[in-house]
């Protein structure tokens, strides 16, 4: 097993853009033409590539780029007891585009059991080596909670779950559950990806929730009780860290803010290692509230963007790195690009070329801050 642990000086959300041997492969499944074998040996393949590229490109995190997965968070909510999914052709409207996503919603009580996910980790698994460890990302606790809190669901959850309060102490306990299945599958890498805290910023948000009646301080303290309720008892050798977004489909964006109104919730008390945060545009405000980061954490800054083809320029990227580090010791910092390259299967509006051009830059940039 390797020793190392993200995150790393020079690192990355997770998922990658699908080749098209893959996409191909789905629609020839969903179309009756292959079988579910057919489909998971030519994704075993797939995988086996963009692991080795990853290596190839010197980075000591690998990911199997999520490519077992239609969507970033829905598929994992899907494997717990209690959850049901429908393709109603139904979505959230982000700022450019409805991103179509599978209704998910409760049956039951939520309940821990075998995850699929578990699974697919162990395939990544046996690429470990002594230069990278297998990183797996998983949705945040708090993402399935809100998940089943949306105006859509709430009449249907309220059949299982009479308080917010219930609901959150299900879905802490699965975690916990799925938690240690990871953690004896050897996984000592998990990355909880969250766009909950990105959705609550700015004064779109307030104004959101002001309308559905909720106060925004008491929606603060669900998010961050069910993360950290989730976090209990999780062994002291394994890394949990959070990704924090603002939504990622097809290059456009689901909101807007800076991180200040959420700073001394998620920034100060929530109980990861590390927080991968995005900071790509002026969307995401200024780096002061990194002032707020409790010692604990690290922080990845995500200046990288995977929204748009164009390269950044070097040597800004570098000034901003030295300006987070006015309120955040530079040793605590490192780099990425600020989300994925494919949250969903239809993946960002860049190529594959691109894709690998923003993460080589992300290493020669970190190199030349941190000399590792």
């Amino acid at each position: 097993m390797s020793n190392l642990q993200t995150p790393f000086r020079y690192d990355f959300v997770g998922s990658f853009l699908r080749p098209q041997a893959l996409k191909d492969a789905k629609v020839a499944y969903q179309n009756g033409k292959i079988t579910k074998e057919e489909l998971d040996k030519i994704a075993n393949e797939e995988i086996t590539k963009i692991v080795a590229k990853q290596k190839e490109l010197g980075f000591h995190a690998i990911t199997d780029g999520e490519f077992r997965r239609t969507f970033w968070h829905l598929d994992f909510m899907w494997g717990f007891e209690g959850v049901e999914h429908k393709n109603t052709g139904n979505g959230v409207k982000f700022n450019d585009e409805l991103a179509v996503l599978d209704d998910t919603y409760l049956v039951g009580k939520i309940k821990a059991k075998p995850h699929p996910f578990v699974e697919y980790f162990k395939f990544l698994k046996q690429f470990e080596d002594e230069n990278t460890v297998a990183k797996y990302t998983i949705p945040a606790p708090a993402q399935t909670f809100q998940q089943m809190i949306v105006p859509a669901n709430y009449e249907t959850t309220r059949k299982y779950y009479s308080t917010n309060e219930e609901l959150i102490h299900d879905i802490g306990v699965a975690y916990q559950d799925v938690i240690k299945q990871f953690y004896d599958a050897g996984c000592r890498n998990l990355q909880l990806d969250d766009c909950t805290w990105g959705a609550i910023v700015g004064d779109a948000a307030e104004q959101r929730y002001k309308e559905l009646n909720i106060d925004l301080e008491d929606v603060k303290k669900e998010l961050l009780a069910v993360n950290n309720l989730a976090l209990e008892g999780k062994p002291d050798d394994m890394v949990i860290t959070s990704h924090i977004c603002r939504g990622n489909y097809h290059s456009t964006f689901f909101t807007s803010g800076p991180y200040d109104s959420v700073a001394d919730y998620v920034f100060a008390k929530e109980n990861v290692d590390a927080l991968l945060l995005e900071y790509d545009d002026e969307r995401s405000g200024g780096f002061e509230p990194l002032a707020k980061v409790s010692q604990d954490k690290k922080v990845v800054l995500g200046l990288i963007t995977t929204k748009s083809p164009a390269l950044e320029d070097k040597e800004e990227v570098i000034a901003r790195i030295y300006e987070a580090a006015k309120y955040i010791p530079l040793d605590r910092l490192c780099l990425s690009p600020q989300c994925g390259f494919a949250s969903c299967e239809i993946g960002n509006k860049i190529t594959e070329e691109q894709q690998w051009a923003k993460l080589k830059l992300v290493k020669e940039i970190a190199r030349e801050v941190w000399g590792e």
